[in-house]
């Protein structure tokens, strides 16, 4: 335990890879301070949980500022961490899960530098507006035994969208597209009435979305339009690369699979246009890029709410009270989360071609009539 906190004092609270390099030396001479050292870790990421943060989130965050050795060691601290717990907050099984198994093995002195740095990064998380209850909570309506796979109308969203991102096919990939919208209009719908019709009780909840450079603000502007598309509002921490999503869990469901796969198809266009731009002679990569995301978000925001919106319609006047109802709601909770937020700026598009090439992209991965785009907002 001495040996712990002298590498502490030394390298913790004091910048500089020398600082760093005697915590280091000090926890490398000392292999009996390992139990300790792994304890300290665990407290450190409950603190995480206390201030707001997520698994997910946690290693985002790591994995953006620091590298796979610490990511790793992340994970194991994680799971030993959760392991205590016999339910975990909604969600949280589903990053358990995602987390990297195998361990990072090294040298004494390189595994005390990498657990250091991790430490670092840790103590310095700030606080942020919690996305739902952490492990343990008490009265923390959102626990519950994790869920054992997920509706059939889900798996058939992520079926239809694997099959849009893997296709070849532009006019299949805006069909399959199109379709999933579709579902997600009626399992929202479907959600609505269910919830109307019972004894009450549900509320808006949130999740977080990774929103990583580059091009972020495109991506962002991608993710606000899909978040209204589905009945959620969307804020956007450029700082701290994320975006969190304020909605019903249904609607967060289909947000994020949307989300996820609009990305990859955008990413897949984007990658195929830019090649045909250099075969003529094009160099301007980066400009081409950016204008082409950004033309490929806002063109989707003017499209997406179409095929939700005739699902809507086809349910006749019953559905309109419900959803007005559960509109209120969301709004109540993101602001109640987001008292202050700002709009963000978006830099002017200076690509012509990346700009018509995307919002060619977008008419194929969803094709409706236009209307407009609001801007993501953050905190």
């Amino acid at each position: 335990m001495e040996a712990v906190d002298r590498a502490f004092a030394a390298a913790l609270y004091i910048e500089g890879d020398a600082a760093l390099d005697t915590g280091a030396s000090l926890l490398a001479a000392a292999p009996r301070a390992d139990a300790e050292l792994a304890l300290r870790g665990r407290e450190f990421v409950r603190r995480a949980w206390d201030r707001g943060w997520q698994p997910a989130d946690v290693v985002r965050i790591v994995r953006r500022d620091l590298d796979e050795p610490q990511v790793r060691i992340l994970s194991g601290l994680i799971r030993d961490e959760l392991a205590q717990y016999e339910r975990l907050p909604a969600r949280w099984q589903g990053q358990l899960d995602e987390l990297p198994s195998e361990p990072w093995r090294a040298d004494r002195f390189s595994y005390a530098t990498a657990v250091l740095e991790l430490y670092r990064a840790l103590l310095a998380l700030p606080s942020i507006e919690p996305a739902g209850p952490a492990p343990g909570a008490s009265g923390a309506s959102g626990l519950g035994p994790p869920v054992h796979g997920e509706p059939k109308t889900l798996a058939r969203i992520r079926a239809l969208l694997a099959k849009a991102e893997a296709t070849g096919f532009p006019e299949e990939a805006e069909a399959l597209t199109t379709k999933a919208q579709e579902l997600m209009a009626r399992h929202s719908v479907d959600d609505a009435l269910l919830a109307g019709r019972g004894p009450g009780g549900e509320v808006p909840g949130a999740c977080r979305i990774g929103v990583d450079a580059p091009y972020e603000t495109a991506k962002a502007i991608l993710l606000d339009a899909v978040a209204s598309a589905n009945h959620c509002r969307a804020v956007w921490n450029s700082a701290l690369g994320f975006t969190t999503v304020v909605g019903f869990e249904a609607d967060l469901e289909a947000v994020e699979l949307l989300y996820t796969s609009l990305l990859v198809q955008g990413t897949t266009a984007m990658a195929k246009a830019e090649a045909v731009q250099r075969a003529g002679g094009r160099r301007r990569t980066k400009t081409f890029r950016q204008s082409f995301l950004l033309a490929y978000a806002a063109r989707l925001g003017d499209l997406l709410p179409s095929a939700a919106r005739g699902v809507e319609e086809s349910f006749g006047g019953e559905v309109l009270p419900v959803l007005a109802t559960r509109a209120v709601a969301v709004a109540g909770r993101a602001e109640e989360m987001f008292p202050r937020t700002v709009a963000t700026r978006v830099r002017g598009v200076s690509d012509e071609s990346g700009w018509r090439d995307g919002r060619a992209a977008a008419d194929r991965a969803h094709h409706s009539r236009a209307r407009g785009v609001c801007p993501p907002t953050r905190p």
